[in-house]
């Protein structure tokens, strides 16, 4: 008991003289556990009906199935004559099969002749079969109403109760595009899921939908950060550069399947900041910013989004990227923000890791992550203590080797344009002799 109380005195004699323990040292997340908490605070948007053209690029929420063929109708698929097919057989160039011409349909047409023994009706491409019918004799097979029983190179102009020689013989159906041979009325012509690139959208047309029910594309806004950034075009003065974040980040939410809207360069003005994310609220369903997320003195981006609340500013155990922001804006049911560096290098390859997936999930995407493949490195790579570092680079899947581009700098951004992967190396890894085998990220899959 005496070692208890004295322990008990001491203990408050050192809160009594303000000796608390130092505050911990802020934790450091690793790369995968910032990646689990974004990932588990968003998920695909609600599916909404869209017409064709604004469905380009989305996925379908439900199954499509056909109500009708495809073709509606049996159709030519030559500019020719639609014939019987005993009318040519034994056909030759010297003993032709002659028909006469008992009508002309072009595409569309909707009252047909009937074709009746020794009779053949002008037909385009396209355009119905008319009843009794079997086949269709190319223009090429035929005279072509010339009357020179010489083989024709394009139709002539109609006329009126003319004749065609027939050249050779005509295989029953041959040349006639059947009534749902294409598609079939009731099949399921694309799956839940599908993107739908212009073949899809085209497919749909022609079945007859206007509209789909799909998960729409994310609507993302880009904003930069920083007094010193002046657009593209513009004079540069002293202590300014141009603004190739937002550039870069819009592009790429594109590239990941969003819709981007690129705001202008905002300086480090806390008011300002604030008015111009109030207004991109309205349309947006992802906010990304750069800039302003570490420890300077105009870091605004860190101090609105703080003092906002919803939003948490956090290090990781990464090169470059290390400063991180992640939460939400306009209330707990907000739209989600991604606060990155304002390095070019790290602005991007934390879009790659963070910003991209992210997208991916809005859309309902399978293919969440770019590919990782195993590679080897023909050059010795360094890399800092407890730090997973992501090294721009080339990779050659012709004989399975990767090669750093330009340094580890944050700022490089002419390396950062000749690379197409991203090397990695873990964060218990400090050295890789040459040859090592390593994990490389794809950025153009």
């Amino acid at each position: 008991m005496t070692g208890s109380t004295e322990h008990s005195t001491t203990s408050a004699a050192c809160c009594d003289a303000g000796t608390d323990p130092a505050p911990a040292a802020p934790r450091l997340w690793t790369v995968d556990e910032h990646l689990a908490d974004v990932l588990a605070a968003v998920g695909p948007l609600p599916a909404i009906e869209l017409r064709l053209l604004d469905a380009r690029g989305c996925r379908l929420e439900e199954d499509v199935v056909a109500d009708g063929d495809l073709p509606p109708f049996d159709n030519s698929s030559m500019d020719g004559y639609a014939v019987r097919t005993a009318d040519t057989e034994g056909a030759t160039d010297a003993y032709p099969s002659v028909l006469s011409v008992v009508g002309d349909i072009a595409a569309g047409a909707g009252e047909l002749p009937k074709v009746g023994p020794g009779q053949a009706a002008r037909i385009m491409t396209g355009a119905p079969l008319p009843p009794g019918a079997r086949a269709v004799a190319p223009v090429e097979w035929t005279d072509g109403g010339t009357g020179t029983g010489v083989a024709a190179a394009a139709m002539t102009a109609p006329v009126p109760d003319e004749e065609v020689r027939v050249l050779r013989p005509v295989a029953e159906g041959a040349h006639i595009r059947r009534r749902g041979s294409d598609v079939a009325a009731g099949s399921k012509v694309l799956e839940a899921g599908t993107r739908l690139g212009p073949t899809q959208l085209g497919l749909l047309a022609a079945i007859g939908r206007a509209a789909v029910k799909v998960r729409p594309r994310p609507r993302v806004v880009v904003l930069s950060t920083g007094s010193e950034l002046v657009q593209p075009g513009e004079p540069v003065g002293p202590g300014q550069i141009a603004d190739s974040n937002s550039f870069t980040l819009a592009a790429a939410a594109q590239e990941a399947g969003a819709i981007a809207f690129r705001v202008g360069a905002v300086p480090d003005d806390a008011d300002r900041l604030r008015a111009v994310l109030e207004e991109q609220l309205g349309r947006a369903d992802l906010i990304v910013t750069s800039g302003g997320v570490s420890v300077g003195a105009y870091d605004v981006v860190k101090e609105v989004l703080e003092a906002h609340g919803g939003v948490d500013f956090r290090k990781l155990r990464m090169q470059p990227g290390k400063p991180q922001g992640f939460g939400r804006i306009g209330g707990a049911d907000g739209v989600p923000l991604l606060a990155l560096p304002g390095n070019p290098v790290s602005a991007y390859i934390s879009f790659e890791l963070f910003v991209r997936p992210v997208i991916r999930t809005m859309l309902g995407a399978p293919d969440v992550h770019r590919p990782v493949v195993r590679a080897l490195c023909p050059v010795a790579l360094r890399s800092p203590a407890g730090r997973r570092q992501f090294l721009r680079g080339r990779y050659s899947a012709a004989d399975g080797t990767v090669e750093p581009v330009g340094g580890a700098g944050s700022h490089l951004v002419g390396a950062l344009a000749r690379a197409d992967c991203l090397i990695t190396v873990p964060e218990d890894v400090t050295e890789l002799p040459a040859g090592s085998a390593v994990d490389v990220v794809l950025l153009d899959s």
